[in-house]
């Protein structure tokens, strides 16, 4: 992060309540252990809300019309919108590639992108989701995410648990067998 960066009214703010909330639960932000703590929360915050997905549209030539594009494995952080608290999903993304196909390190780049705002995981898989059937020209997109959420293991219930979210569009919802290739071949 830029000198510039955290000089800025922005960070200047952040910074004061990252202190504030110190002072709030019972702490001592000048002791040892703390000090740069409300520097540190301002530069968090900055990065998250500030995140840069870069290029997204890079598509390339398919090679045949109508193949099935997997892409699987890929974590994304989030904040529960709720609590402001973090949650993880694990997120597959498929789609049925006509004339183009997305590069895939745009797949992962548009999963981070939706994932760094105040967010649900039902609304993160549906945006995910718009944006690969925008890039790919299909509308037959399929999107899962299984995530943990620290705002149910760490408060309320204190209990573990993956809740999952899925989009299917297209072909994925109207054909039960290419909806069953997908969730087979993205759970491997």
């Amino acid at each position: 992060m830029s000198r510039s960066t955290e000089t800025s009214a922005e960070f200047n703010r952040l910074r004061e309540l990252g202190r504030q909330l110190l002072v709030e639960i019972g702490e001592d932000p000048t002791r040892e252990g703390l000090r740069e703590t409300p520097d540190r929360f301002a530069r968090y915050w900055q990065e998250f809300v500030n995140y840069n997905a870069g290029k997204l549209e890079t598509t390339f030539d398919s090679v045949s019309i109508d193949q099935m594009v997997i892409v699987t494995g890929m974590r994304v952080w989030s904040l529960c919108e709720h609590h402001l608290l973090p949650f993880w999903c694990d997120v597959s993304v498929g789609y049925i590639a006509q004339k183009e196909v997305i590069g895939l390190s745009k797949i992962a780049r548009i999963c981070h992108k939706h994932a760094h705002k105040l967010q649900l995981q039902e609304r993160l898989v549906t945006d995910i989701a718009t944006d690969i059937s925008d890039i790919s020209k299909t509308d037959s997109v399929a999107v899962i995410a299984r995530g943990v959420h620290t705002c149910m293991a760490m408060r309320g219930i204190k209990s573990d648990g993956i809740m999952v979210s899925s989009v299917m569009r297209g072909r994925f919802k109207e054909s039960h067998e290419t909806r069953m290739e997908f969730l087979q071949l993205s759970s491997t």
